[in-house]
């Protein structure tokens, strides 16, 4: 996959103008430095465009007034993910370098394996995400994992888009390894895995939106934004990534709380309503005629 950006990269930027003439395309040290810069940089453009596109016109800026939303706590979920990216990019880099160097089994040309064998390996490819980081994430709620690797994310019981990669680098390192090993097991089509890829990215900041655009009656199927709300703020519920499937055989699964109204939104919501309430009460009482 690493190749798509890799090879014009290096023909137009860095052989002819950044590395020296001696350093060959082929050397592995070259290509280690090359695809750690490449990650750190395509991470952060990633994380910032569709992390910052989601918080200006998707979040509801409202659950910034909820009682565990944290002072300046965009700032700090961003500075957890800066901190995260280039070591998460140092640890993925030798799986992308034996991708490159052809250990794995991604292949080019889709007539390679046809059209339905390339629909069904995205099919297997989300199947398999699902089930693995379910219990990967699972396996992160043990308390020895979640005070040293796992803790971090959940400092935001109500979180905003930038929370997605707001964790350690071993955290947000080990919920990836599921994806990156499927090519090396199931041949998969690499512009096919680069757009699976990415798409993955998109639904792990579109959970941590509080916009709640999955119907209730998919609620069922479907581990959307409401269910990851109720994670944070209930902790061992609703791990799973894209559907509920695992969390209901693994018997962890929550209705969401927002499909009762009692979800974060709600709560803010209810609390203006009170105060509110309150002022008028006391407007009335300031304004009553005295009694002569």
């Amino acid at each position: 996959m690493v190749d798509v950006f890799l090879t014009p990269v290096d023909k137009y930027v860095l052989t002819p103008y950044v590395y020296p003439e001696t350093w060959k395309e082929t050397d592995i040290e070259r290509q280690i430095v090359s695809i750690w810069c490449l990650v750190v940089i395509g991470g952060l453009l990633l994380y910032f465009f569709i992390a910052g596109s989601a918080y200006l016109f998707l979040f509801d800026k409202e659950i910034r007034k909820h009682q565990f939303f944290l002072p300046n706590q965009e700032w700090i979920e961003i500075k957890y993910a800066l901190t995260a990216i280039p070591w998460i990019a140092a640890y993925t880099t030798p799986i992308f370098v034996a991708e490159l160097r052809g250990y794995s089994k991604l292949y080019d040309n889709i007539e390679e394996r046809g059209y339905p064998y390339m629909i069904g390996s995205v099919l297997l490819f989300l199947a398999w995400n699902d089930f693995a980081v379910y219990w990967v994430h699972r396996a992160l709620h043990t308390p020895l994992l979640y005070k040293h690797v796992h803790k971090v994310h959940h400092l935001f019981k109500v979180h905003t888009p930038f929370a997605a990669l707001a964790f350690t680098p071993m955290d947000g390192y080990s919920q990836s390894l599921p994806y990156h090993f499927f090519v090396f097991m199931i041949p998969m089509h690499k512009l096919t895995y680069l757009a699976s890829f990415v798409a993955v990215q998109m639904w792990t900041v579109f959970i941590h939106d509080h916009y709640y655009v999955i119907p209730e009656w998919l609620d069922y199927y479907v581990n959307g934004s409401k269910h990851h709300t109720d994670h944070h703020m209930f902790f061992d519920y609703n791990f799973g990534l894209y559907m509920t499937l695992w969390d209901r055989i693994g018997g962890t699964h929550r209705n969401p709380s927002a499909n009762y109204g009692k979800g974060p939104l709600d709560q803010v919501r209810k609390q203006q309503e009170s105060k509110q309430q309150e002022g008028k009460k006391e407007d009335f009482i300031e304004t009553k005629p005295k009694a002569a």
